[in-house]
């Protein structure tokens, strides 16, 4: 991986230190800890997997029947799909 971009980040002290010490204890640099959580947090599979479940989560809710009338459903469309409908 090629490096070409700097950054310049500003962190309060504890954030920090923080970082530092997690950094420290995993034998890697901090600047290796930002580029992973970037990776992981904004660019990464799973910032799609987030998209798509805050659009799921800003629709608006919808009507499910009664479990009753839900399984009458389901169970008219099985007749339907194994009596070759």
């Amino acid at each position: 991986m090629s490096l070409t971009h700097r950054l310049q980040v500003l962190l309060d002290e504890d954030q920090y230190q923080r970082l530092a010490k997690r950094a420290h204890a995993e034998q890697r640099s901090v600047g290796s800890m930002i580029r992973e959580a970037v990776d992981l947090v904004w660019t990464g599979p799973n910032a799609q997997k987030v998209s798509l479940l805050e659009a799921l989560l800003a629709e608006e809710p919808m009507s499910v029947p009664d479990p009753e009338e839900l399984s009458r459903e389901l169970q008219d469309v099985r007749s339907e799909r194994f009596s070759g409908v």
